[in-house]
């Protein structure tokens, strides 16, 4: 009995601290369907492969059925009639909708390895029973046969949008819900994020001849197909049906997008050692701006594929239709009626997220922060160099954006499931504009160049997973041999804010004293700058001790490093040997990467 309670305690700390292997599931998907553009209604069969790469027996599973949104009384409907700010796209507009108006999924039938299965339809969720579970390492075929209604376009998928595109069809099939290591992930559609597992997308589009599709795939058919998708633009294929059935190959997916128009026009350019980008839209006086378009893209996926890591596949598509911008795996919608900077900033943006969401696809729900905030920091810098801007401010307006949530008094954690915001306004501001500081302060934290390759080593180990906020830390640290557990704590999981002051500065002999006090809850290391009335300046670096390691020097000025500033001391006092005299100003990190909510104590001016 002894010897078994003594390998009891050996075994315990073992099952404590260990980790398991990261696995995710995979899904192989065939659909074929018919589009009937008199009715806006489609019939489509579906077989998916499942493999169940979990420890887990699944004994149900759920799909997502996001066409059921748009009814009138619905969860999305009535979220955006009481919730304090709602979208101004959605607003009521779901609840005036006529029956022909409205999205749904109607499952006509549904089996497990030719066994019929039974199942319950809960607002936009599909609750499956297995006839068999699916066995850790197993794989299980789903087959279903279902027909759609397509809602008028008021959130990103839908019919006929306000700038007239016929078929915006994103989220458009019923698609079987994300399982990871925290379960499934069956969340009822409210108008907000996606997740969804990799695998393959085998979909035929069986619609009038005079519609042209672009998607998030490569026509397998283009030949047959044309409208500028044929090898051999001289040659015009004779289209004698009435109908033209495209077929799209993804390999390597998460999503599946397809938009269509009759009256597209599709162009493309080739970025060198990069993707082929198409561009698909309307050609009006109000598109103008998509014949720049091209060559602007062109440079800007230059740039991205030196600082964000490689795009990984051979296409790119750039469409008109939805209802602001979106992302897709290869692709993106756009609205296109736009001056050319609000153009270029939506394409790049949106391109953007082909790295941070289409590559590293991170549960958007719980990591939107990782998804629309590091898309808005790596535009920002994209932005800044296609406009020839050499700024070190890049992300300015990202930082003033947080400091108006923060005054505003609606700041939630970034931690919050993005269905959970109490408003949009908060919910925007914290996954976009504090998701980009996050990463902006981080530089200040490592330093840019460390951060640079943090964001590239990322990309490397991550790309077409679905990594969270630890699996980013953990490449952060082992990037800068630094511990940053601390930042993320306070930074995602709180709404403690950052604010240092210089207190007061005494002449002490020939040297000076600097008392500095930390107000704000969250703990930084400082770089404290002394600007000398001879020109020159000299860095103080104070370092943090939980980070268990300091930044190199980003620039050419001396720098000294002090003794450490511990997190639970609100003072501290720095003598450094500088007559004040001599002393023209001092201030706290005059980068202003650190995102201090009142900067007005940050500096000292000798008169």
């Amino acid at each position: 009995m002894i010897k078994a309670i003594l390998l009891l305690m050996v075994a315990m700390p073992l099952i404590g601290t260990s980790q398991e292997a990261y696995w995710q599931q995979e899904v192989h998907y065939k659909m074929q369907v018919d589009v009937d553009v008199e009715t806006n209604q489609l019939t489509g069969n579906q077989t998916l492969l499942y493999t169940n790469n979990s420890p887990d027996t699944l004994h149900k599973i759920y799909y997502h059925l996001y066409f059921n949104a748009f009814q009138p009384d619905g969860m999305m409907d009535v979220r955006s009639r009481s919730i304090l700010d709602p979208d101004d796209r959605v607003m009521d507009r779901i609840s005036k909708l006529n029956n022909d108006e409205i999205g749904y999924h109607i499952i006509n039938n549904l089996s497990q390895d030719g066994t019929d299965l039974s199942y319950d339809v809960e607002y936009t969720i599909l609750e499956v029973e297995l006839a068999h579970p699916i066995l850790p390492g197993g794989r299980t075929e789903l087959s279903m046969n279902f027909k759609s209604q397509i809602p008028i376009q008021i959130r990103r998928s839908g019919r006929d949008n306000k700038e007239g595109i016929s078929y915006s069809m994103t989220q458009w099939y019923p698609k079987i819900a994300a399982y990871d290591s925290r379960g499934w992930h069956a969340n009822p559609y409210v108008g907000r994020e996606f997740y969804a597992p990799w695998g393959q997308f085998d979909v035929s589009i069986t619609i009038n001849k005079n519609y042209i599709i672009a998607a998030s795939g490569i026509l397998n058919n283009n030949n047959e197909i044309g409208y500028g998708y044929q090898d051999d633009l001289s040659i015009d294929p004779k289209h004698n049906e009435e109908k033209l059935t495209w077929h799209f190959i993804n390999k390597k997916a998460h999503d599946f997008m397809w938009a269509a128009d009759p009256d597209y026009i599709h162009e493309t350019a080739q970025v060198p050692n990069g993707p082929k980008l198409h561009f698909f839209y309307q050609q009006s006086h109000a598109t103008r701006y998509w014949k720049k378009l091209p060559k602007i893209l062109i440079a800007a996926f230059k740039y991205m594929n030196t600082h964000f890591g490689t795009y990984p596949y051979k296409d790119f598509y750039v469409i008109q239709g939805g209802d602001g911008g979106m992302e897709y795996p290869m692709s993106t919608l756009i609205t296109g009626h736009r001056d050319l900077m609000s153009l270029v900033g939506v394409a790049v943006h949106e391109a953007l997220h082909s790295w941070y969401q289409g590559v590293l696809a991170t549960d958007e729900s719980y990591y939107h922060w990782m998804d629309e905030g590091y898309t808005t920091y790596a535009s920002s810098l994209t932005m800044d160099y296609l406009m020839g801007v050499d700024n070190d401010r890049s992300n300015a307006r990202n930082y003033i954006n947080y400091y108006s949530l923060v005054s505003s008094g609606l700041e939630e954690p970034m931690s919050t499931h993005a269905d959970y915001f109490e408003t949009n306004f908060a919910y925007k501001r914290a996954a976009y504009s504090k998701g980009a500081v996050s990463l902006s302060q981080l530089g200040y934290l490592v330093g840019d160049n460390c951060l640079k390759k943090i964001l590239l080593n990322y990309f490397d180990q991550w790309k077409f997973k679905h990594p969270n906020m630890n699996d980013f830390i953990r490449v952060a640290e082992k990037t800068s041999s630094m511990e940053l557990d601390w930042y993320y704590d306070y930074w995602i999981h709180s709404i403690k804010t950052i604010d240092y002051a210089i207190q007061e500065v005494q002449s002490i002999g020939q040297s000076t004293l600097i008392k500095l006090k930390r107000i704000g809850s969250i703990p930084m290391p400082i770089d404290l700058i002394i600007n000398l009335k001879n020109g020159t300046k000299k860095c103080y670096y104070i370092p943090l001790g939980i980070m268990r390691g300091n930044k190199k020097p980003e620039n050419a000025m001396p720098r000294k490093i002090m003794r450490d500033w511990h997190w639970t001391h609100p003072n501290y006092n720095l003598m450094i040997e500088v007559n004040l005299n001599n002393i023209k100003s001092i201030e706290i990190d005059p980068s202003r990467r650190m995102a201090d909510i009142d900067q007005s104590n940050n500096s000292y001016l000798n008169k």
